[in-house]
């Protein structure tokens, strides 16, 4: 195979690198970058060039300050820029196949993490499974999602991702690609993003299928309440009004950032302080609804992991320390003049019924568990059922268990550039053997709409008896894993 695989655009020629047999397009532009006085502004085509563009090399990483679940997933280092509106494509070759295609939007709380990181590496699908994986960088933090009267409109983010899509669909012919059998993949602010996808027709008819991995449903803001966050951000950049965010770093920028997400830290929150913006334009007030129906028409694979808010809280010592008043305090704010109820039946669901449990197995159902479940009913009833799956590995009696993020390395099959705590003590022939399974089971949805494989037991749709596949070290498919039908309350 040629070291220097090429591909010409509607931009130009590019020329990437084969790594293991596998084409590599690293940095590879899908929107003019967004800086100077495009740096607030809705993302423009990437301008044309002559001769060959080298995409041999990552491009920038949106800023950002460091993952707040670092002590779970480890830490990632990458050069940072604003000029970050790039894609990351593996695929096993630049002909004409039509393979199908993988469009990945990481997570990340709208405000860490990059498509282009090597953990996110689609080269062993493309190996495995003969598709093209698109990795997408956007703006993230104040730059993708403040919304601020005279400086930024919501939702940059969105729009970035919702271009990059367009360009895949308009360009991923010329690398293998099947621009007909798209699906999008999303993981937690990801899978979000995808609801939003899902909800607008333009973008909906992009795509074929859509995987939603620990998708948080519900996290979105008032137009009211995003402009209070991006005036205290301009507060804290010492800025008397609005003149001056043209001059401001983007360091300085991610400074004053985390410092109003510290000020507005509360106990036994998950909330970041950039989310999307209820815009009704491309976010409405009723997001779920709005995918739903786009949903109709679409594939849909959909889950999450059993022990979601270990990795937000497992390093708090205040969660397993907390009392009864503030236990009272926090099932509260979900359920009302019901909390002490909830809280009773939430103590006879853990195994270990400790504060620090109690509050990890509400808001993991809270953020991500109970709206998967909700939402594959609700397509169920309207005759559109949903694959779905909760992801158990973990190492042994593990602090973080099987917390947000730990499917990730197993379905990008990409566990030796993972050196993350959460991985730690597992077995390794074990890990090895799952992330096998989930990655062809990932695989197969994309090329016919059907997760199943010889690999796996039979997986049926989620119906009546809320049929669900397990990834653990031993798979199988389980119904009403969460109790739905015992409990009642979440999930």
């Amino acid at each position: 195979m040629n070291t220097r695989p090429a591909a010409r655009t509607s931009s130009g020629l590019l020329q990437g690198i084969s790594e293991d047999g596998i084409c590599v397009f690293r940095g590879v532009p899908y929107a003019a970058p967004p800086v100077g006085a495009r740096r607030f502004a809705p993302p423009e085509p990437p301008a044309p060039w002559s001769g060959t563009r080298d995409a041999g090399h990552d491009g920038p990483i949106a800023p950002q300050p460091p993952s707040r679940l670092r002590a779970a997933m480890g830490e990632f280092t990458a050069p940072q820029s604003e000029d970050c509106l790039t894609l990351t494509i593996t695929t096993p070759a630049t002909d004409h196949q039509k393979r199908p295609v993988l469009l990945w939007l990481h997570g990340g709380a709208f405000w860490t993490g990059a498509g282009s990181l090597p953990w996110y590496s689609g080269a062993s699908l493309s190996r495995h499974g003969n598709v093209v994986v698109v990795g997408v960088n956007y703006r993230l933090g104040a730059l993708g999602f403040m919304s601020l009267s005279g400086v930024s409109s919501a939702n940059l983010g969105l729009q970035d991702q919702l271009a990059a899509l367009n360009w895949v669909s308009d360009e991923i012919a010329a690398f293998g690609g099947d621009p007909d059998n798209i699906t999008v993949v999303g993981q937690s602010a990801g899978g979000l993003a995808i609801l939003a996808l899902l909800a607008q027709p333009a973008a909906r008819s992009r795509f074929r299928r859509a995987i939603l991995q620990s998708a948080a449903f519900r996290m979105v803001r008032t137009i009211d309440a995003a402009e209070r966050v991006g005036q205290s951000v301009q507060d804290a950049l010492g800025l008397p009004d609005t003149n001056g965010w043209g001059a401001v770093t983007s360091d300085q920028i991610n400074i004053a950032q985390f410092a109003v997400a510290k000020a507005s830290a509360a106990f036994a929150q998950i909330d970041p302080p950039f989310l999307p913006v209820i815009d009704n334009r491309l976010v409405s007030e009723d997001l779920i609804g709005a995918a739903l129906e786009g949903a109709q028409n679409c594939d849909l694979l959909l889950g999450w992991n059993r022990d979601e808010a270990a990795a937000f809280f497992a390093p708090d010592p205040r969660i397993e320390q907390a009392g009864t008043e503030q236990l009272r305090e926090v099932f509260g704010r979900f359920f009302g003049d019901r909390a002490d109820q909830a809280l009773d039946e939430y103590r006879l669901r853990v195994h270990a019924p400790s504060a620090g449990a109690v509050l990890t197995a509400l808001l993991g159902d809270a953020a991500f568990a109970a709206d998967a479940v909700a939402f594959a009913q609700r397509l169920h009833r309207a005759g559109r059922a949903a694959f779905v799956y909760r992801f158990d590995w973990s190492a042994h009696q593990h602090e973080f268990g099987a917390c947000h993020c730990i499917e990730m390395p197993f379905m990008f099959d990409t566990l030796p550039a993972w050196q993350a705590p959460m991985l730690s003590g597992g077995d390794p022939e074990a890990m090895r053997r799952l992330a096998a399974q989930m990655r062809d089971a990932w695989i197969g949805f994309a090329r016919s709409g059907d997760p199943s494989h010889p690999g796996l037991p039979s997986w049926p749709r989620h119906g009546e008896g809320l049929e669900t596949m397990i990834f653990d070290t031993a798979c199988r498919v389980v119904n009403d894993p969460s109790g739905r039908q015992r409990w009642s309350y979440w999930p």
